[in-house]
């Protein structure tokens, strides 16, 4: 296996990595993925140079943290997860993750992401609350995110169309405490 560089965060099966300008040729074809786009909501089209934007802008944030999930095993990209609009005052930030290829859903591979992202915001970045959103068709992202002890506080209805149909926007969130009791700080 070739040596791997920029390991951020690493469990058995995964490490996450920075996001860097170099990754655009890979990340572009990524965001044109159908089932992806249909369960993040992802309704815009992005040009190869608006994704380019995107990657240079995100590195400079200092409210962001935007890693890339990597399989140890083939060292290969699978998906993305990431911090955003993370209030240090209020201790709060919004979680999202994805994987980029059917082939890896329904493996675990998203939850054991969240898990070390979640580790790192509640250990490190000395957060207390992080909450994300679903959309009400996504059952095996709700049920994963369950899993992990987010726990439901509301819903938006009828916010996304998509489809032509219109979607519930479901808001989850977990504390700190809620997460040291059912994963542990590592």
């Amino acid at each position: 296996m070739k040596q791997l560089k920029n390991r951020t965060l690493e469990s058995d099966r995964l490490y996450l990595r920075p996001l860097v300008s170099e990754d655009s040729e890979f990340y572009y074809p990524n965001m044109m993925n159908e089932e992806v786009r249909r369960l993040t909501g992802t309704q815009r089209i992005f040009s190869k140079q608006m994704i380019e934007n995107y990657i240079e802008e995100i590195q400079n944030e200092s409210d962001h943290i935007h890693l890339l999930i990597v399989l140890k095993e083939e060292d290969r990209i699978i998906g993305e997860v990431a911090l955003q609009d993370i209030d240090y005052v209020n201790r709060n930030s919004n979680i999202r993750v994805a994987l980029f290829n059917e082939a890896d859903f329904s493996k675990g591979f998203g939850t054991e992401a969240l898990k070390l992202l979640l580790n790192y915001g509640f250990a490190v970045l000395n957060l207390h609350r992080i909450e994300l959103n679903v959309y009400s068709y996504n059952a095996r992202a709700i049920k994963a995110y369950e899993k992990l002890g987010f726990i439901q506080e509301g819903i938006q209805r009828e916010v996304l169309y998509y489809n032509h149909e219109y979607h519930d926007s479901i808001t989850m969130s977990i504390l700190e405490n809620e997460f040291r009791k059912n994963e542990g700080i590592q």
